[in-house]
Order: structure tokens, then C-alpha cells, then sequence
């Protein structure tokens, strides 16, 4: 919106120029959604305890999070918010992967906000039922794989795989080899359309899985953001991506004002949640930014790297599965607790300590995440 007035008006205003920088431009958006976060944030946290919509605990949960019953929850409506009203305000809005990332986050955060109302409404920690949540979560992602075959098919988009310390191994995700006749084309895509939404439904689970102790999620994704605005913007510039021997997707440079919109709602919201935290972001946060955080990860061609990238969403992730898989096949938990942060809480750490030191290990991931970009 703001792009479009100003670059409207550069040829009467010679310094409106500058806005046809994206660095200029994700800056601010940044600037932009830190401050409507700060600004916003005490206005909704004292509606959310208006309507008492409070956190519900779970009870196999620490003993020491009883105290955290009752505090405000679905914040993540305030980073929700913050994102978008800047990408908007500072995108090119004649972008499509803009509008995509916008889309996730919007899609993905509502599907949240039903699982915390649901919650509110039983008064129990268990929201919509785990099929649900997924039924949902993967049709939202196909929406996006659907739209990215388009713009494959427009040639602005490539279902090549880019792997990290392979130059030269770019493997293509569709099958038309196999595909001779028009009419089954389209099953050509189903690969592509499936590894898509592995990648952004894991990516959203992963994220809300994080989400359990105060800060703990949001710090990480404030981290992760900061690697995926140097990734999106490197991509999209030519010079730098001839250099870095990446693939350049001239487009894609643009979602770089929406990463940054991430950077600063990140941030602001970290401001209220961090420990002990005055409001959580609910579902209705980590699934949105999870869901971001995948899409834009398909859509710069880093899955791969998204693995590093959210190390420690991953390392969460994987806590929960062979917990579940070792209980069910041995009756045996290899965890005290999981996920695993709260394995080390009742080891006898402090939750200040997790959260600091799972903060420095997702630190430790995106440095080396983008320390790949010349290991090739």
C-alpha cells in the first residue's frame, strides 16, 4: 500500500525512490510490526482477561506450570496481526509469494484459533482432536502447493529440490517422464504436492510443539526469521546469488519485507511473553508462524535447510515421536517428559535455563544454516 503511494509519487519526489528498496522497505516493516505489538499488546491482553480467556493446563503437565493457569492465552492473535498489517502496508502487493506467505499465516492462524477456542469453550487443554487439526492443516497446504504449480507452469516458480552441499544434485519433485498423455499430467505434481505438505504442516506442528514454556517459541522463531530474511533476500538478489552459487528466484526478493514483518512481531511480542510470561500465544501464534515459517522455506527453495534452520523445532519434533514410538512398542519412555524441554525442566533445570539455552542451540543452528550457503 505504502509501496504503491510512494513510488507513485518518486517522479515529483525524488527521495521516495528509496522505496523501491527491499532493504529499506523490510526494515521498516519490521519497525512497523514491533511497535503495533508493543503499542497493541497491553490493549489485548486486558481483553483476553475481560473474557477470561486464560490458559488451561495440562494435568500431566510439571507441577510448576499449576501457577501458570488463568494466564492470558491466543496472543498469538497480537503476532498474527503484527505481521500482516505491515507486510501490507510495506509489500508490493502485485507479488503472488507475498500474498502466499499472507495466505499461510492467515489459514494456518485461524485453524489455531478454533483449537484455543475449543479449549476455552471445554475448559480443558485439549482442543480440536489431533485428525482435525491435521485434515485441516494439510488442506491449507495443498491450497499453497496448488498455487505454486501455477506459478511453475507461468515459469516464476521451479519444483527442482535444491540440497545443501550439492551443487549439482537438483533433483526435479514431478514425474512428467512418466506422464506421456495430457489428461494425466496433473498426477505428475503429486510428489511436489505431497513433499509441500510435509514440509509446512511439520513445520506449523513442529512450532506449536515448542510452544510450552515462556518465550521459548516465540525467542526461537525470532531467531529462525532472522535466518529466513538473509536467506529470502540473497535469493531474490541476482549479484549475491550468482555469488553464493544459489538459485536466483527474482520474485521471491519481495517476501523478504514479510520475513522482516516476522523479525519484529517476533519481537514485540517476546516483550509480554517472555518469563514469566503475561499472555501466551496460543495455538492460534505457533501454528500461524510455523505455517509461515514453512511456506516460506518452499517458497525461497530451502526445505532441506529448514530442517537446520529450525533446528530446535525439529529436535522438538522428533522428542515427541520416539516418546510415543518407544512407549507403544516397549512400553518404555526414553524421556522423562516430552516434549523435550520439559524433560530437562524435570531433570532440574530452571525454566529461565531451558529457555536461554535452547535460545543459544537455535542461535548455534541458523549460523550454521546460513554458513552453507558457500559449502557447496
Amino acid at each position: 500500500m505504502l509501496y504503491w503511494l510512494f513510488t507513485s509519487w518518486q517522479h515529483y519526489f525524488s527521495p521516495f525512490r528509496v522505496f523501491r528498496y527491499i532493504t529499506f522497505r523490510t526494515a521498516y516493516a519490521s519497525l512497523t510490526a514491533l511497535l503495533i505489538a508493543l503499542l497493541l499488546g497491553p490493549w489485548l491482553i486486558r481483553r483476553l482477561r475481560e473474557y477470561q480467556i486464560g490458559q488451561q493446563i495440562r494435568d500431566d503437565g510439571p507441577q510448576s506450570h499449576l501457577a501458570k493457569a488463568g494466564t492470558p492465552t491466543m496472543g498469538g492473535i497480537l503476532v498474527v496481526v503484527s505481521i500482516v498489517l505491515p507486510t501490507l502496508l510495506w509489500g508490493d502487493l502485485r507479488n503472488r509469494f507475498i500474498w502466499m506467505a499472507v495466505f499461510a499465516t492467515l489459514a494456518f492462524g485461524t485453524i489455531g484459533l478454533f483449537d484455543d477456542l475449543a479449549k476455552v469453550a471445554k475448559k480443558k487443554s485439549l482442543g480440536l482432536t489431533g485428525r482435525q487439526k491435521l485434515i485441516f492443516q494439510t488442506l491449507t497446504a495443498l491450497v499453497i502447493a496448488g498455487l505454486l504449480i501455477h506459478l511453475a507452469h507461468e515459469k516464476l516458480y521451479s519444483t527442482n529440490l535444491i540440497v545443501p552441499f550439492f551443487k549439482q544434485f537438483n533433483p526435479d519433485l514431478t514425474v512428467h517422464a512418466w506422464m506421456k498423455t495430457w489428461w494425466m499430467s496433473p498426477l505428475a505434481y503429486i510428489p511436489f504436492a505431497a513433499f509441500v505438505a510435509i514440509v509446512i504442516v511439520g513445520s506449523s506442528n513442529a512450532v506449536n510443539l515448542t510452544d510450552g514454556l515462556d518465550g521459548l517459541a516465540i525467542g526461537s522463531v525470532l531467531i529462525a526469521a532472522t535466518a529466513l530474511t538473509v536467506l529470502t533476500y540473497v535469493s531474490g538478489h541476482a549479484k549475491f546469488a550468482e555469488y553464493l552459487d544459489i538459485q536466483n528466484l527474482p520474485r521471491v526478493g519481495e517476501v523478504t519485507v514479510f520475513c522482516g514483518a516476522m523479525v519484529g512481531a517476533s519481537l514485540g511480542f517476546l516483550w509480554y511473553n517472555c518469563f514469566p510470561a503475561a499472555v501466551f500465544m496460543g495455538d492460534v501464534g505457533s501454528l500461524a508462524l510455523g505455517g509461515a515459517i514453512g511456506t516460506v522455506g518452499v517458497i525461497i527453495k530451502q526445505e532441506i535447510l529448514l530442517l537446520s534452520i529450525g533446528g530446535i523445532f525439529v529436535i522438538e519434533a522428533l522428542s515427541v515421536m520416539i516418546q510415543v514410538l518407544s512407549f507403544k512398542l516397549t512400553g518404555k519412555r526414553v524421556f522423562r517428559m516430552a516434549p523435550i524441554h520439559h524433560h530437562f525442566e524435570l531433570i532440574g533445570w530452571k525454566e529461565p535455563q531451558v529457555i536461554i539455552r535452547f535460545w543459544i542451540a537455535a542461535l548455534i543452528f541458523a549460523l550454521f544454516s546460513l554458513t552453507t550457503l558457500k559449502l557447496r
